[in-house]
């Protein structure tokens, strides 16, 4: 494959820095899960695509972050011409995240609220479009109060700013006395704590990061652990997508297809940095407040 594109996503700088699951630190480690990319050579007995080809290249090892990469064309999905370099680059970690966690694994039926932290994220930001599209009402989480205007012009139904104060406290206040049945985090930590405490007794939480590193003290309040069914659960996608069937993973790449021409999973692009500038990419990445996702164009000069 000859990369194009591929985006500075946090699961490729956890990666880096050994804390991805089942990973040591080790340098040189290879960095970039996602991207997108021409077939430049394909190996015999291959069938699925051709050389000269635009595919959405997905390399679960890593190694998309440089100008050539070596993967299975069984990793390779073809798409239609008319979508940009950039969301083919981000086809599949955030998307099918988004569709997965939503809608298959919480299953949040209409009408419910599903509240999230991160919300003004490049996932946060599908997670509100699909639920919106989908019937669902969000309460979502953010640090800034500036992002809040923001994210009800999105479609939110609720943002709740932490620093008001305690987020069991505004979700019981603003949504139900009982708390909220469905929740993602990805922060953990005091976060994720209070999300947890924020759960209706028969309440599930989907944990797919830890941003912040630190632990979720679920016997924090011995009311929550004493009564009712509250549910924590890890969703990683390494371990959903190789449990899918062919078909599965077909309708999943389809439904992708479908969303992201309505916009409802596409990613904000953000600035573009070449190869060389891989300090300056990783820096911007992670800047509070950034606008738009990060990606290395490994052909720029």
């Amino acid at each position: 494959m000859r990369i194009l594109e591929s985006p500075v996503n946090p699961s490729d700088l956890l990666y880096v820095r050994g804390y991805y699951a089942g990973v040591q630190a080790h340098f040189p480690a290879q960095a970039g899960f996602e991207g997108v990319g021409i077939v430049d050579a394909v190996g015999p007995g291959v069938k699925e695509v051709s050389a000269g080809q635009r595919v959405s290249v997905i390399n679960g090892p890593g190694g998309n972050w440089a100008e050539y990469s070596v993967v299975p064309a069984s990793e390779l999905f073809a798409v239609p011409d008319d979508l940009p370099d950039e969301q083919v680059a981000s086809f599949f970690i955030n998307p099918a995240s988004a569709i997965l966690m939503v809608r298959h694994v919480l299953a949040v039926p209409q009408g419910e609220w599903l509240l999230q932290s991160a919300a003004g994220s490049e996932l946060g930001r599908m997670i509100i479009r699909l639920a919106k599209r989908d019937g669902i009402r969000t309460a979502n989480i953010v640090r800034r109060r500036e992002s809040a205007e923001e994210l009800d012009r999105l479609g939110a139904d609720v943002v709740i700013v932490s620093s008001d104060g305690p987020i069991d406290e505004q979700v019981r206040k603003l949504i139900d006395p009982l708390g909220v049945k469905y929740a993602i985090d990805c922060v953990v930590g005091e976060t994720g704590t209070q999300i947890f405490k924020a759960l209706h007794e028969d309440g599930k939480m989907l944990v797919y990061g830890s941003l912040t590193g630190e632990p979720i003290r679920v016997g924090d309040d011995p009311r929550h652990i004493l009564a009712g069914r509250r549910t924590l659960e890890v969703y990683w996608l390494g371990y959903w997508f190789p449990r899918l069937t062919d078909t599965q993973r077909q309708q999943l790449g389809q439904d992708i297809v479908d969303l992201m021409r309505e916009g409802i999973v596409e990613t904000s692009p953000g600035r573009k940095y070449s190869l060389d500038a891989i300090v300056d990419a990783v820096t911007q990445a992670e800047q509070k407040g950034r606008k738009g996702k990060v990606f290395l164009t490994p052909g720029a000069k």
